[in-house]
């Protein structure tokens, strides 16, 4: 099969198997070309439901995976959304076609390399903005927001990450290897268990020790 075949049957894949729901979503992975967010030697495998490796030692999320956070993240028009651990840029601008023109996405990564790889693969997307900082404690400077995604396994809950969401926003997280959904409330939040996943070390002030 051709890349457009391999890319078609992937999404039918997890459309049938219930993990691909919200049209929005759908659309977002038929849209952004995963093979230009994979590394070159890897290119043929871009549709594979496995993770793939990147630069630095990270890997690019199984689509499997990314399926069931952005569902569980529940990203919506014009909506301003920040994730942490951008990685290749592949879930970026998978937001980024979600969000449309009025919305913004907020993508930090603290590993030079690639963020620099990230911005080379999200050239053209303008409503996606790539900082270079360390992102287990967020990045204050574009809060509140509407939905924050970690693409990378935490100690804990970062408590930045909770404080810089709107009432009512939505955070999705790995805990170790427990994913969960946490919706912030007027009187607290709402933690719910998503399964078990196995992601790389959220690396940080709020995360694990840096390398």
């Amino acid at each position: 099969m051709n890349l457009a075949e391999k890319k078609r049957s992937l999404i039918s894949e997890l459309r049938d198997n219930g993990v691909l729901r919200t049209p929005a979503i759908i659309h977002a992975f038929e849209a952004v070309p995963r093979e230009r967010f994979v590394l070159p030697d890897h290119r043929e495998h871009a549709y594979a439901n496995e993770p793939l490796p990147l630069l630095e030692g990270q890997t690019i999320s199984q689509p499997l995976t990314i399926a069931a956070m952005l569902e569980a993240l529940e990203p919506r028009l014009s909506n301003i959304i920040l994730e942490v651990g951008a990685g290749s840029g592949y879930v970026a601008a998978l937001l980024s076609a979600i969000v449309g023109s009025k919305g913004k996405v907020i993508a930090v990564e603290r590993l030079h390399t690639l963020a620099e790889f990230a911005r080379k693969n999200l050239s053209g997307y303008k409503n996606v903005r790539v900082i270079e900082a360390d992102g287990s404690g967020g990045y204050p400077d574009a809060a509140p927001y509407d939905a924050i995604l970690v693409s990378a396994a935490a100690p804990d809950v970062p408590g930045p990450l909770v404080a810089q969401l709107k009432e009512g926003g939505r955070l999705v997280v790995t805990v170790r290897d427990e994913l969960y959904k946490i919706t912030k409330q007027p009187d607290g939040v709402v933690k719910q268990f998503l399964g078990h996943y196995a992601f790389v070390p959220l690396r940080g002030k709020h995360g694990y020790a840096s390398r």
